[in-house]
C-alpha cells in the first residue's frame, strides 16, 4: 500500500491504501438525484429527527443525567444515547455541506448538553452507572455502551473534519470518553467486546484524525478478541454477534446484519492502519462469499427477521426480506474501505447499488417517514402508521415517521449529509470517478498539480456522464472512470475519439487543458436479470433492471388495483421514458384445496409501468413485488 495523507472532510481518511478521499471540500453534489435527496435531508429530516429525539425524551436523557434524575423517566431503549449522536454527526456533515447558521447554533446546544453529562473519568452514558442503574459494563452483550461511544466518535471526526477551528468542545468530549475506553478495555483492563460492533471504526478514525496511536491499537484489540468467546452465549448463539469465529478465520460475514458490516469495516481500518495484509485478505474472501451468496438485488443484506440476521448461503426470500437499511449502509462503509484500500471498480458497483436500492428507498419523498426493514414483496397493502406514535421496526408496511428502535432515520441522514465524500479519489497519478452525479471538483494530486472537473449528468434518468476539464496544469494526467459491470456497450468518447469502454474502470492519460471534454456514454435500455438457481425462493422469477436502479411493480399503477400476484411477464420495453412491462394477467378462484393437478386460467394481456423500487410505497398503500414470474 501507498502512504496518503489527508485533511479532507470524509467520513474515512486512511494514512495508507491505494486511493485518497475526496471530501465535502472538494466535491460538491451540485444537481440531480443526490442533490434533492440531499437538500430534503438537510430541509426536512434533520429538523423532524430532532424533534422525534426531544419528544421521545432521548435527547432529555442528558439533561436528566445532569440533574441526578435518572433512572427515572429515561427515554428510550439503552442504546438511545447513539442515535442523539448519529443526529450530531449528520448535523456535522451538513454544516460542513451548507454552512447553515442556525443549524450551527442548534448543534452546538445539543453539544452542550452532552458534554454537561460527562463523568470526571469520561465515562458517558445514560443507562448505566448511576444510582439506581446497572453498573458500568455489567451488560457487555446487550447493554451498548461501547456502541454509543463509537458513533459519539464518529460525530467527533465529522466535526474535527468539517469545522478544525470549531470550539464547541465536542472533539474534547469524544477524546476524554475515548481515553476512558482505552484505561478500561486495554492491556490488563475488561478483556471483552461490546455485544454490537461499532466502536472499532470509530476509534481507528479517531485514532486519524487526533494522530492518537492508542485509538487505532485498542480498535486493533478489539477486532483481535471478537470470535473468542469473551461475550455469553445466547439464544441467537454467539454468531449473532460475531463472536463465534475469530475475523480473521471468517469467510462469510453471518449473524446480525449490521454489527457484522460495522465490525468488517472496523476490521478494514485495522488491517490498513497496521498494514496487516492476511487480515485485509480475509475480509477480502468474507466480502466476496455475502457478496455472492447473501446479498439481495438491491444490495441490501440480511434475510431473516429473527436476530434481524444473514441466513445461510442462497436464502434470500423477496417477501420476507428484513434488508435493513442499517445494514445497508454497514455495507457501503465496508466497501467503501476496501475501494481506498484496493482500488477496485467491484466494491463502487456494490455501493451504487445500495445507495440506489436501499439508502434511497428508506426515506419518503417528504423525508418523514422511513422504512427500517425492505422488503422486496408487499402481499397485502400496507398499513398506515400512526403519525403521533412510535411505530415497530419490522411491522411497518409503510414508511413510518418514527420507531421505537430508530436507528435508521439518522443513519440515512449521517449517510446523506456526507454523501460527495463518496463521489471520487485522487492516487499519485490521476483522479477516480466512483459515483456518477453532477458534481463540481476541485483539488490537488499529491504533488501538487491542480485538478478542477465539473461533472454533468441526467444520471440515472441518462446515461451520458460528461466531464468538463475547468483548469489544470500543463503536465500529464489520468482521469478514470468506473464502467458499472451491467454496462455491456458502453463508450467513452474523448478529445481523440470514441472507443468501447468495458466494465471496470477506463482511463484516459493525456496532458489535459480547460475546455477538454471526456464522455461516458453508459446503456439505459431496461434489461431482464435472472438470479442464480440455488435461490429457491425466485426461481422462475426476473427482475427487471435500469442502470443502477432495480424497479417493481406496485399496485397503484394496475387497472382496478389488480393484484401484483396475478401478473406474469411476457416482456420488457421503454417508452418516453418510461419502463413498460408486458404481462399476462391470471386471475384465480379460490379451491377447497389449494394443490392439485390445476390448470391455471387464461388471462389477459395488459402493459403496466415499472418503477424504480427506491419509489414505491410514495403513493399510499399498495401491493409491490420486484421478482415477477414468467409468463
Amino acid at each position: 500500500m501507498t502512504t496518503t495523507t489527508t485533511t479532507a472532510a470524509t467520513p474515512v481518511a486512511p494514512s495508507r491504501g491505494t486511493l485518497r478521499p475526496l471530501g465535502l471540500r472538494e466535491v460538491e453534489i451540485t444537481g440531480g438525484f443526490w442533490a434533492q435527496r440531499q437538500a430534503v435531508n438537510a430541509t426536512a429530516s434533520l429538523a423532524h429527527i430532532e424533534h422525534w429525539m426531544e419528544r421521545e425524551g432521548w435527547i432529555g436523557n442528558f439533561d436528566r443525567a445532569v440533574a441526578g434524575a435518572l433512572p427515572l423517566d429515561r427515554g428510550g431503549r439503552e442504546f438511545s444515547d447513539s442515535e442523539v449522536y448519529k443526529l450530531l454527526e449528520a448535523m456535522a456533515w451538513e454544516i460542513g455541506r451548507g454552512g447553515d447558521a442556525d443549524l450551527d447554533g442548534r448543534f452546538r446546544a445539543l453539544v452542550g448538553r452532552i458534554g454537561a453529562a460527562q463523568e470526571p473519568d469520561g465515562y458517558l452514558n445514560t443507562m448505566f452507572g448511576r444510582t439506581g442503574q446497572r453498573p458500568r459494563y455489567s451488560d457487555l452483550e446487550w447493554g451498548h455502551e461501547l456502541y454509543c461511544y463509537g458513533h459519539l466518535f464518529q460525530a467527533a471526526v465529522a466535526r474535527a473534519r468539517t469545522r478544525p477551528d470549531a470550539d464547541d468542545g465536542l472533539l474534547a468530549i469524544a477524546r476524554r470518553a475515548a481515553d476512558h475506553v482505552v484505561e478500561t478495555f486495554g492491556p490488563g483492563g475488561i478483556e471483552s467486546v461490546c455485544g454490537h460492533a461499532e466502536i472499532e471504526p470509530a476509534l481507528a478514525e479517531l485514532g486519524r484524525v487526533t494522530g492518537d496511536r492508542r485509538y487505532v491499537d485498542q480498535a486493533a484489540l478489539f477486532v483481535e478478541r471478537r470470535g473468542t468467546g469473551t461475550l455469553a452465549d445466547i439464544e441467537l448463539g454467539r454468531a449473532y454477534y460475531q463472536d463465534d469465529v475469530p475475523v480473521r478465520e471468517a469467510t462469510v460475514l453471518r449473524g446480525h446484519a449490521v454489527r457484522a458490516n460495522y465490525l468488517a469495516a472496523g476490521a478494514v481500518d485495522v488491517a490498513v492502519e497496521t498494514d496487516d495484509d492476511e487480515l485485509l485478505a480475509a475480509l477480502t474472501t468474507q466480502w466476496e462469499n455475502t457478496v455472492a451468496r447473501r446479498t439481495y438485488v438491491t444490495g441490501g443484506q440480511g434475510s431473516q427477521h429473527e436476530g434481524e440476521a444473514f441466513s445461510d448461503d442462497f436464502v434470500l426470500p423477496p417477501d420476507r426480506a428484513y434488508s435493513e437499511t442499517c445494514a445497508g449502509i454497514g455495507s457501503v462503509m465496508f466497501s467503501w474501505r476496501l475501494l481506498l484500500a484496493q482500488g477496485l471498480p467491484r466494491y463502487a458497483d456494490l455501493i451504487e447499488r445500495t445507495l440506489f436500492n436501499v439508502v434511497a428507498t428508506s426515506p419518503s419523498h417528504a423525508g418523514t417517514e422511513f422504512y427500517y426493514t425492505n422488503t422486496l414483496h408487499q402481499r397485502v397493502p400496507g398499513t398506515v402508521p400512526p403519525t403521533d406514535v412510535a411505530s415497530p421496526r419490522a411491522s411497518s408496511s409503510l414508511r413510518a415517521p418514527w420507531f421505537a428502535v430508530s436507528c435508521c432515520p439518522p443513519n440515512v441522514a449521517r449517510t446523506l449529509a456526507s454523501l460527495a465524500a463518496y463521489v471520487a479519489t485522487t492516487d499519485d497519478e490521476g483522479l477516480q470517478l466512483h459515483q456518477y452525479a453532477p458534481s463540481r471538483i476541485r483539488t490537488s494530486l499529491a504533488d501538487g498539480r491542480r485538478i478542477e472537473l465539473d461533472v454533468e449528468t441526467g444520471y440515472p434518468r441518462d446515461g451520458v456522464v460528461r466531464v468538463s476539464v475547468v483548469a489544470t496544469e500543463d503536465r500529464p494526467w489520468t482521469l478514470s472512470l468506473r464502467v458499472p459491470a451491467w454496462a455491456q456497450g458502453a463508450t467513452l468518447v474523448t478529445p481523440e475519439g470514441e472507443q468501447p469502454a468495458p466494465a471496470g474502470t477506463v482511463a484516459v492519460t493525456r496532458r489535459f487543458a480547460a475546455g477538454d471534454v471526456v464522455e461516458l456514454h453508459l446503456p439505459m435500455a431496461p434489461r431482464v436479470s435472472s438470479a442464480d438457481p440455488r435461490i429457491d425462493a425466485v426461481r422462475g422469477c426476473v427482475v427487471v433492471e435500469r442502470g443502477p436502479e432495480v424497479l417493481c411493480v406496485e399496485s397503484v399503477d394496475l387497472a382496478g388495483g389488480a393484484d401484483v400476484a396475478s401478473l406474469r411477464l411476457r416482456g420488457v420495453q421503454e417508452s418516453d421514458g418510461r419502463v413498460l412491462a408486458s404481462v399476462a394477467t391470471t386471475p384465480y378462484d379460490d379451491a377447497e384445496w389449494p394443490y392439485g393437478d390445476r390448470v391455471e386460467p387464461t388471462g389477459t394481456t395488459a402493459e403496466v409501468p415499472l418503477i424504480p423500487y427506491h419509489d414505491w410505497a410514495n403513493r399510499g398503500p399498495s401491493t409491490m413485488r420486484v421478482w415477477l414470474p414468467l409468463a
